[in-house]
């Protein structure tokens, strides 16, 4: 039986008040995980781990955060993304809102992509079968 968003989202926020340290109430949709919750880039390897637990699914690495792209001088010109790494980024990242992304490209601004409301639609996919091995 496919699991309700709410259920998701209850799950993602467990995962993420373990692997932060947080208090439940600081879980909200629109928190990004870095600005808001104080993720840092080792705790996404955490939060992973943690999400594959919760739902039993198998994310690969890069799945969750694309590699390859921040650093590839196609994707990224003076600090930004080009339109075609922003092409590239929407592929990688369909669970992600692009809209404010878009309008200052900067690669120092990514981060803000990962708020609690993306983990959830990421995992959403990942239980419907979208975008890699589930």
């Amino acid at each position: 039986m496919a699991m309700s968003e709410q259920e998701v989202l209850e799950k993602v926020s467990g995962a993420l008040v373990e692997a932060l340290d947080l208090d439940e109430e600081d879980v909200t949709r629109e928190a990004k995980l870095s600005a808001d919750l104080g993720a840092e880039s080792i705790d996404f390897l955490d939060i992973t781990f943690r999400l594959e637990q919760a739902f039993n699914i198998k994310i690969p690495q890069g799945d969750l955060v694309p590699e390859g792209v921040l650093n590839d001088p196609q994707y990224v010109q003076n600090g930004k993304l080009t339109d075609k790494g922003l092409a590239e980024l929407e592929v990688r990242m369909p669970h992600a809102d692009l809209t404010e992304f878009k309008q200052d490209p900067d690669v120092g601004k990514i981060m803000d992509l990962f708020t609690v409301d993306t983990i959830v639609k990421f995992v959403q996919g990942k239980l419907a079968g979208e975008g890699g091995a589930s």
